[in-house]
Parts: structure tokens; C-alpha cells; sequence
């Protein structure tokens, strides 16, 4: 096992970039992971774990699996400079973005598409409910947050490993799913349905969009069909990852 020491160290210069920014993340397709269990679901991954860190102070569990893996102490003071919580746990993990090709999209039929979402918290939470209910992959459009922003994996709570999360144009994307048979599903207050109108299916796929502005209106034009949550209460609206999670297990009942 390697001591680091140093923050001016180029691999700590490089997490901490990895943490702070999104061009680094983009540039080297890489992320970091913070906490027991971020790190625990990152090793269960395959290949996704290129380095392990461990602050001075805390322990490697027994039963983690750490073959192949490379891992490295670090002082305090390092731990310090790349972490992103107040009371770090000490665990932390340096790991590949999973990437996906072409030959992998012909087997998914329950998509989710998030539309210009752009509070990580919100865009973690969606990628967690799409991974708990069954969902295919999560399609991230233009203008969201970026899904290996710090914040965004911590909501996510491991999920970015369980379940295909890509970036893309959704126009490009609605297309793909309605040249597999896939029927579209947009969210509007407008010209919709009552969401319970339409039936749950083997293959969907449901657009989510902004939190103040809704879906953009050039991808609502290309939908299927459009669906509303009615609001019992004086709420003006739902959270748009609540919003989320109602309809993806509305329609992936089996």
C-alpha cells in the first residue's frame, strides 16, 4: 500500500479537480466517489475502481474485495483537500465513467430522459429511482446537471454502477426509441392525460423536464403522448424527482 502525503502530489491535484470540476470529469472520463457505501458499490462494479483511498485513520473492511485493486493511504490533510462532505468517513474511490455503445441500446425498452434538469440532487435521485424500478438506462439531455458531479452521485447512492446513465440529444434519442417500438411518454400540464390513463408497458419511454419550465416545447411536439399528476392539495406543483418516481412505477408494473 502507498503513503501519500503531499496535496501538491499530481494524483491528489487530479482528484481534487475530478471533484471540483466538470472538465476534468469530461476530459478524462473519470470520477470520484466519497463514503463507505459509494466506495462498497463502486469495487461490486466491474473495472470501474482505478484507484482505492483510505485516510490514515480508518480501516479496510475484511470482506471487501480489493484484488487488482490499488490502494492508497492517505494523511488527513489529503483526505481533506478532496473531500466534499463536512464528516467525511475516510473511504473514497478514483473511477472510470462507464461507457456504452451502440450494440448495447437494442436491448434497452424502459428509458428514462431527463430534460434540462439541473439540480444534481435531483438528477442523483432520478437515476436511483429509474435503477429501483427497473428501468433500462437513464438518458441525460442538454442543460442538466452533470451526472458525476459529486453531488449528483452522492443522491444516487450507487446507482450510477446498477444502471446505463448517457449523455444526449433527446431529439436524437426519441427518434431511436420510436424506430424500436417504443412508445414516448412526455410530462405537461398541458394537453395531457391523467397519468393513470396510460397503462403500464414493457417498453416506455418517459421524458422528465426542467423544474420550472417543464419539457422543452420541441420535444413535447415529438411525444406520443403527454401526462399530468393531478395535485389534491394547495401545492403548486411536485418535486420533479417525486414527479419521476410516481410515474416510472405507474407504468413499470409488471
Amino acid at each position: 500500500m502507498k503513503r501519500i502525503e503531499s496535496i501538491q502530489n499530481a494524483l491528489v491535484k487530479h482528484w481534487k479537480k475530478l471533484v471540483q470540476t466538470r472538465k476534468e470529469r469530461d476530459k478524462s472520463k473519470e470520477f470520484l466517489v466519497e463514503g463507505f457505501h459509494l466506495v462498497e458499490e463502486a469495487l461490486k462494479a466491474e473495472n470501474a475502481v482505478l484507484t482505492l483511498m483510505k485516510r490514515e485513520d480508518v480501516e479496510l473492511p475484511e470482506n471487501w474485495n480489493l484484488e487488482n485493486i490499488v490502494v492508497n493511504e492517505i494523511t488527513r490533510a489529503v483526505a481533506k483537500e478532496i473531500s466534499e462532505t463536512e464528516q467525511s468517513q475516510g473511504f473514497y474511490a478514483h473511477c472510470r465513467q462507464p461507457e456504452y455503445t451502440e450494440a448495447s441500446y437494442g436491448n434497452w425498452k424502459k428509458l428514462l430522459f431527463i430534460d434540462a434538469v439541473q439540480d444534481p440532487g435531483n438528477v442523483g435521485t432520478m437515476i436511483r429511482t429509474a435503477d429501483a424500478a427497473g428501468m433500462s438506462a437513464v438518458i441525460i439531455g442538454k442543460g442538466s446537471a452533470d451526472p458525476f458531479n459529486p453531488k449528483t452521485v452522492r443522491s444516487a447512492q450507487g446507482s450510477h454502477f446498477n444502471i446505463p446513465v448517457v449523455r444526449g440529444d433527446l431529439t436524437e434519442w426519441i427518434q431511436k426509441a420510436k424506430d424500436s417500438d417504443i412508445k414516448v411518454i412526455g410530462t405537461s400540464l398541458e394537453e395531457s392525460v391523467l397519468y393513470k390513463e396510460v397503462q403500464p408497458s414493457e417498453k416506455f419511454a418517459l421524458i422528465v423536464g426542467n423544474e420550472g419550465s417543464g419539457m422543452s416545447p420541441e420535444l413535447l411536439a415529438q411525444t406520443d403522448t403527454n401526462v399530468r399528476i393531478p395535485i389534491y392539495g394547495k401545492a403548486e406543483s411536485l418535486n420533479v424527482a417525486v414527479a419521476t418516481g410516481v410515474l416510472l412505477y405507474a407504468y413499470s408494473e409488471e
